[in-house]
């Protein structure tokens, strides 16, 4: 990686003379459209030439009209449609050798020897076929007489970069591919119409999703929606399976659920190769127990709709990564696949990934599961862990015996995702041995006794519910310390679980503060991050902050469409985020704003009106709409009011504006499925180090609990490509307490690409880009701590 004195800067790197193409190929994805217009409008930034591809390797091969140049404008509106705008196909010629040589010939009579393919391991394999045999390719063009010797030298080399588009997220290398997440949103919103239905007839509903060699859907919705059963290729059930089923099935009942949810892959099978399809998995519910039985197969819904803003920014940071890519390729540098490794964008070689894809598949067919499910990488497996955890409810004689009990609380403002931590903490705790506790309306309803024991079932269905389920009250612990302790001795608490945002953060703060004076306070204690404006220290994500940025986008969609009959309308959209403005401008990413005004990057008055003048020079372009984000407390003086008044007078004659506050319909709604699987996935991890400590800090001599060192008061939180547990003081000289935010956060590394989508000449610092790294193989579980991550 680039040195901080060694910075390089995207403004540095031209494309003058080079020319790019791109294709979407294979199944389509939402977010691909995301992704193609971040490549045409970075690729025609930095002064090249850009190209459309349609219909896929089919466009490549036919050639003609297929091969068209885009132009700035040729992409707006795009961003929010789903599938693909360019069109993909499946191409029996490019599989032939005479179907290369002929899309070679016309990329060489354009100049292109820049390509960048979406699409799937089948399309990014051939792309890699094809750049491997380009130079033979030319050199039989040459002797047909169909292309000049001099440009077989001039294009001598093919560039290719990858973007995974593909919904089943089954392409090794990269943790989420483009598409995933917006099939996720499809399927749960399917799930959550379907629970009202069932609760209220007492049915069993078994759903079908995609998936024929990959069970990722599968897996994620049924951790997101609290399956009661799943199925997936890669861990194929136990013989006997039937039985245990049933069994599950039963105890739901008896225990007063009203519904029963079995989630099914298309390409689920048992141990011996049998299909296990949903009608199967239907009747035998009806033969053995009775129940009101439906199957909704999904199909080709979760391949439609309008992409999730987390496939938007993906996609579009994964188009300006590949643009990198493709300018600073060289002749011997391999085929790469631009992907998502936590929260970074890495460039992996390409052929390493699909080989590793094709292990994957390998070991399913030779029936070495386990293999399968290590080889799908890190998230799969961590994804899998916490749904044994989670799902199957042992019987009490299984458990270890614990005689700790732990408190669970939310802190702070409502965040769709709360209930999902909750629960998930709840029955890992459980499972674990441990006696919990929940604790209703924070910190406050903790000194006033508002505590009392939860069990498994009391948390059923809770990864659906937005908001707090548990209450939850901004008030800080400073006040209360003498009652919390006194209730904490009172119910014997060992251990402390708080999810919340800021306020659980300075809470902690005061705990840690208050343990010289109250012995009450020296447990292990974890907090986990939970808040829409995703400003707490520690952590690049926070539960619930997914879920707004996504009724930010619906809102802003919403908003454009409403303007699609009244030419040259500009719209300010006031965002919430305290003094935070990731909700602005990762809002702003996602739904193409053109500018978007936060407190860390200060603006004055000329600010402002450059952005009128771009605004006015747009609406003299087909694009004749405008779209302005401003962060709540962005500026004292320059009010959304006020720059609405400022941009409505300024535009006089040339655009009208309106302006829409957003307010607390950004806490509200279910949360999305990338919420509920965050927030289950981080509580787990929370309980397990809980236990951790507890073991660890048990006095046995006294018969108590005793933490008193730094380690033991720790947020967890989601650093670049992992989740870390960290120390609260050793976190607080990496907070603004004044502003309640870090002092330092990632996305602001977002902004210039928004600026740079948007037309505006600005600096972009790509000193962490241009490593090709290696995929790396996962650990064996046993060689790992056994925790999610």
């Amino acid at each position: 990686m680039a040195q901080p004195d060694q910075k390089k800067f995207f403004e540095n790197l031209s494309g003058a003379g080079k020319a790019i193409a791109v294709l979407t190929s294979g199944g389509d994805a939402q977010g691909m459209n995301a992704a193609v217009r971040a490549v045409v409008r970075v690729g025609i930034y930095v002064g090249a030439k850009v190209y459309f591809i349609h219909e896929g390797y089919q466009g490549l091969v036919d050639g003609g009209e297929n091969i068209e140049e885009a132009k700035w404008e040729s992409v707006s509106s795009m961003l929010q449609v789903g599938g693909t705008v360019i069109g993909s196909a499946r191409c029996k010629e490019f599989r032939t050798h005479e179907g290369r040589r002929a899309a070679a010939l016309n990329l060489v009579l354009r100049g292109i020897t820049n390509l960048c393919v979406i699409g799937g391991d089948g399309s990014l394999t051939g792309a890699n076929l094809f750049r491997e045999e380009w130079s033979g390719l030319l050199d039989e063009l040459v002797q047909q007489g169909k292309i000049d010797k001099e440009s077989a030298e001039k294009y001598s080399h093919l560039n290719i970069v990858g973007m995974v588009g593909s919904i089943d997220n089954d392409f090794c290398g990269t943790d989420m591919t483009i598409g995933t997440d917006s099939a996720l949103h499809r399927i749960i919103e399917v799930v959550d119409a379907i629970v009202t239905t069932a609760q209220s007839h007492q049915r069993t509903f078994v759903l079908e999703v995609m998936g024929r060699h990959c069970g990722y859907l599968a897996l994620v919705s049924a951790l997101a929606c609290g399956a009661d059963w799943m199925f997936i290729p890669e861990m194929p059930p136990a013989d006997g399976w039937e039985e245990q089923m049933c069994t599950k099935l039963s105890e739901t009942r008896s225990r007063g659920s009203r519904l029963n949810i079995i989630i099914v892959a298309e390409g689920a099978m048992d141990r011996h190769g049998q299909v296990i399809t949903s009608n199967i998995v239907k009747d035998l519910v009806v033969k053995c127990l009775g129940f009101d039985t439906r199957v909704t197969i999904l199909g080709h819904v979760q391949r439609g709709g309008t992409p999730s803003a987390f496939d938007r920014i993906l996609a579009s940071r994964m188009g300006v990564e590949a643009v990198l890519a493709l300018l600073e390729a060289s002749a011997d540098t391999p085929a790469c696949v631009v992907s998502l490794c936590g929260n970074q964008a890495v460039r992996l070689p390409l052929m390493e990934c699909v080989q590793m894809t094709q292990e994957v598949q390998k070991a399913m067919d030779e029936r070495k599961f386990e293999e399968a499910v290590r080889l799908r990488g890190r998230s799969f497996e961590n994804n899998l862990n916490t749904y044994k955890l989670l799902a199957h409810r042992k019987p009490q004689s299984e458990l270890p015996i614990s005689s700790f009990n732990v408190a669970v609380l939310n802190v702070g403002a409502p965040a769709a995702g709360m209930n999902a931590a909750v629960r998930s903490a709840v029955r890992v705790g459980i499972t674990e041995g441990h006696k919990i506790f929940a604790v209703n309306d924070g910190f406050e309803g903790f000194a006033k006794g508002q505590i009392k024991e939860i069990k498994w079932g009391d948390v059923g269905g809770w990864t659906g519910q937005g908001g707090s389920l548990l209450g939850t009250k901004r008030t800080l612990p400073a006040k209360h310390l003498e009652k919390i302790a006194e209730q904490m001795k009172a119910n014997q608490i060992n251990a402390l679980l708080v999810i919340g945002g800021f306020e659980a953060y300075l809470g902690l703060v005061e705990l840690l503060a208050a343990r010289g004076k109250y012995d009450e306070f020296c447990v292990p204690i974890v907090m986990v991050p939970a808040t829409v404006s995703n400003n707490v220290p520690g952590s690049d994500f926070s539960i619930g902050a997914d879920t707004a940025l996504n009724a930010i986008t619906d809102t802003c969609d919403r908003i454009k469409q409403s303007a699609s009959g009244t030419k040259r309308r500009v719209f300010i959209i006031e965002t919430m985020g305290g003094y935070c403005g990731y909700l602005a401008s990762v809002g702003g990413l996602a739904a193409g704003a053109d500018a978007a005004y936060i407190f860390e990057e200060p603006f004055d008055i000329r600010d402002l009106q450059a952005n009128v003048e771009h605004l006015t020079a747009k609406m003299k372009t087909s694009i004749q709409r405008g779209l302005v984000l401003r962060n709540e407390n962005s500026n004292e003086n320059y009010t959304t009011d006020f720059i609405y008044q400022l941009y409505s007078e300024e535009g006089k004659g040339v655009f009208d504006c309106r302006k829409n506050v957003l307010g607390h319909m950004q806490q509200g709604g279910a949360p999305s499925p990338f919420d509920r699987n965050f927030g289950t996935k981080i509580a787990a991890k929370a309980m397990l180090w809980i236990s951790r400590k507890l073991k660890e800090t048990y006095r046995k001599d006294e018969g108590r609990v005793f933490a008193n060192t730094d380690d033991t008061a720790c947020l967890l939180g989601m650093r670049r490509r992992a989740l870390v547990f960290q120390p609260v003081v050793e976190l607080k000289n990496e907070t603004d307490f004044v502003h309640r935010i870090p002092k330092e956060q990632w996305w602001l590394k977002l902004r210039p690409l928004m600026k740079i989508l948007a037309k505006y000449k600005t600096s972009l610092d790509v000193s962490e880009s241009g490593q090709l790294e290696h995929v790396v193989r996962h650990r064996r579980p046993e060689e790992s701590e056994g925790v999610p991550a």
